[in-house]
């Protein structure tokens, strides 16, 4: 008796996938299938969330804010979700997900069920789409990790998280403490 061979998945596969609750992705056709969030990962993401929108209606030309669920796709075997991500204004302008591919920043919060693919798979991915900064947080260990297209090893972070826009005066900045406090 043998094994059936893995499926490739598509895009448009995954699309087609049930609405039951799991967040489902695909790179490099691998299928990403993910239970809902922790309450202390949304809890961070919804921090970091309302400070870059604060940031980001400063400095309306750098970049608009989004969280997921989205539908990002480069290609047809590529649809990521990132928990929290910027995108150029041109694009954010046409509300089309299939129109939405310059991400200027992306951010991950680590879960037990998403540690491997944010680090390794999707992290790959990012940084073949050109994303110049991608961030790793891990809310349990209290730091992040910082990757930019060229890093084969992450910055790792414990105190303040820097980015800074092409098209802003001055750098979006926060503290590490304040974004992981707990509630």
């Amino acid at each position: 008796m043998g094994m059936a061979a893995p499926v490739y998945y598509t895009a448009d596969m995954v699309r087609a996938l049930p609405d039951d609750g799991n967040r489902y992705e695909v790179v490099y056709g691998e299928l990403l299938v993910t239970p809902a969030p922790r309450a202390w990962h949304q809890r961070v993401i919804l921090r970091l969330g309302a400070d870059l929108e604060n940031y980001l209606r400063r400095y309306t030309d750098a970049g608009v804010v989004f969280a997921s669920p989205a539908d990002i796709s480069w290609g047809p075997d590529v649809l990521v979700q990132p928990d929290l991500f910027v995108a150029a204004v041109h694009e954010a302008r046409t509300l089309d997900w299939a129109r939405i591919r310059s991400l200027l920043l992306v951010v991950e919060v680590l879960s037990p069920s998403t540690a491997r693919a944010d680090r390794f798979l999707k992290r790959l991915r990012y940084r073949e789409a050109g994303v110049p900064l991608y961030w790793v947080v891990d809310a349990d260990d209290r730091s992040v990790e910082i990757w930019t297209p060229a890093d084969d090893f992450p910055v790792v972070e414990r105190e303040r998280l820097v980015w800074h826009p092409p098209l802003a005066p001055e750098p979006f900045t926060v503290s590490i403490d304040e974004l992981l406090c707990p509630i």
